[in-house]
């Protein structure tokens, strides 16, 4: 076996393929393909059983219902309710609608767990808010898009879903890790916004009295309630992550149809189209995945990895920097889920060799492939903001530039203190 002139088949193939324009995939399955000819291991029925098993797993029930959770926030009136409480509370500050996207994408992202659905919520109201009142919108969709990407890692994250399945690691505490990783990436826009507001000629907006932002709050009420059901259900174990998105969906649907009575039924055929699309682009990204991943392994393509990571297990500090520089360079060529599916795999059993913490290595991975999603020339999240405000995308990025610097100084700290991750866990658990 030529272990070699696989791993150049698989690099090769998937540049080329997706150079091309090729779905990612149908680019995964045809470079599993590739590598099973190459192997002398072509088998079709092969190829279709790992196609199934790819998709045949019970914790990534969750992925579909926690799309359709975010599809109903948005339609049933949630998303925006979360807004306007925030807006209450601190719209008034000097450049209050930063401070606004900031507060909106934390509470968000504890309810829905998709980067794009709450970019494309906070994109659709708050941008021409912001165009309103004068606000820079390169910068402003900068901060928009850097506040989307915080949904990957609070609880409940479907990238965490995801990457529980392909690793066999515990998604309960995936969940847990990113609580405090989370809060630090709001804490850190904050600051990069309040760093912002110094170029910048805002004026500060009326105070509302107090009676009105009580009164906003509580018509948030139901959403806030929303992600204490969701964590608290799954910390006191009364249901696991893949029944809490069931939970999220069912509560979301409720809500939209009876509480906020925003949604009707003739709604809801669209709200399920939505996120059935969307869903069939996850899952059968799951699938392609799964014929590659059995290809890599066959191979033993990490143990290819490990000989040439070898002299860095001594130092996982230094071993964990290196893996993490490897994966900014991959996120900019690769969205978040295939990340996950196709490296995942090979860098974890690395990780672990080296005595990392296989909860903490995850909460990394997903962190740094996030910080992708931002990250130009793919940047799915940049797209997204760049089509709602109708910009041009070089104008997203120079904006996302700032709040970039501050996640990558964010990651930096946790891979110098990982303790940061592995404390509260244990904490929590």
């Amino acid at each position: 076996m030529n272990q070699g002139l696989v791993a150049i088949v698989f690099i090769v193939g998937m540049l080329a393929f997706m150079g091309v324009g090729m779905p990612m995939a149908f680019a995964l399955v045809l470079t599993g393909a590739s590598m099973a000819w190459v192997l002398d291991f072509f088998d079709t029925q092969l190829l279709a059983q790992n196609l199934v098993a790819g998709v045949d797993s019970f914790p990534l029930l969750a992925v579909p219902f926690f799309i359709l959770a975010g599809e109903l926030m948005n339609a049933g009136g949630i998303s925006r309710r979360i807004i306007t409480m925030a807006q209450a509370w601190v719209g008034h500050i000097r450049g209050g609608l930063g401070f606004v996207t900031i507060g909106a994408a934390i509470l968000m992202a504890s309810m829905s767990g998709s980067a794009l659905a709450d970019t494309a919520a906070l994109a659709t109201i708050l941008l021409p808010m912001m165009r309103a009142h004068g606000y820079p919108m390169s910068t402003s969709a900068g901060l928009i898009a850097s506040g989307g990407i915080i949904a990957p890692i609070i609880p409940p994250s479907m990238p965490f879903v995801i990457y529980g399945v392909t690793t066999n690691t515990s998604i309960s505490a995936l969940f847990m890790s990113g609580i405090v990783p989370g809060l630090m990436m709001g804490a850190g826009l904050v600051v990069a916004w309040k760093l912002q507001l110094r170029k910048l000629d805002l004026p500060a907006g009326i105070a509302l009295p107090m009676r009105e932002r009580l009164r906003e709050t509580g018509k948030a009420f139901w959403a806030l309630l929303m992600p204490l059901i969701i964590i608290g259900g799954m910390k006191t174990g009364v249901f696991t992550p893949t029944e809490a998105a069931v939970v999220a969906a069912f509560y979301a649907m409720v809500i939209a149809f009876f509480v906020h009575r925003e949604m009707k039924l003739a709604d809801l055929h669209g709200v399920l189209v939505r996120a059935a699309k969307t869903t069939s682009v996850v899952m059968f990204l799951c699938a392609g995945a799964q014929v590659a991943s059995y290809m890599i392994t066959l191979a033993d393509l990490p143990g290819i990895l490990t000989e040439w990571l070898g002299p860095l297990i001594q130092y996982p500090t230094l071993l964990m920097a290196v893996m993490m520089v490897v994966l900014v360079l991959i996120g900019t060529a690769l969205d978040l889920t295939p990340t996950i599916l196709i490296c995942a795999p090979v860098m974890l059993p690395i990780a672990v060799s080296a005595g990392i913490d296989p909860v903490y290595f995850g909460l990394m991975f997903v962190l740094n492939g996030a910080i992708g999603l931002i990250t130009p020339p793919v940047g799915t999240v940049l797209n997204v903001v760049a089509g709602v405000g109708r910009m041009r995308m070089d104008e997203v990025i120079k904006g996302v530039n700032p709040f970039l610097i501050t996640y990558i100084l964010i990651l930096a700290l946790l891979v110098v203190f990982p303790q940061l991750v592995i404390a509260p866990v244990a904490w929590m658990r």
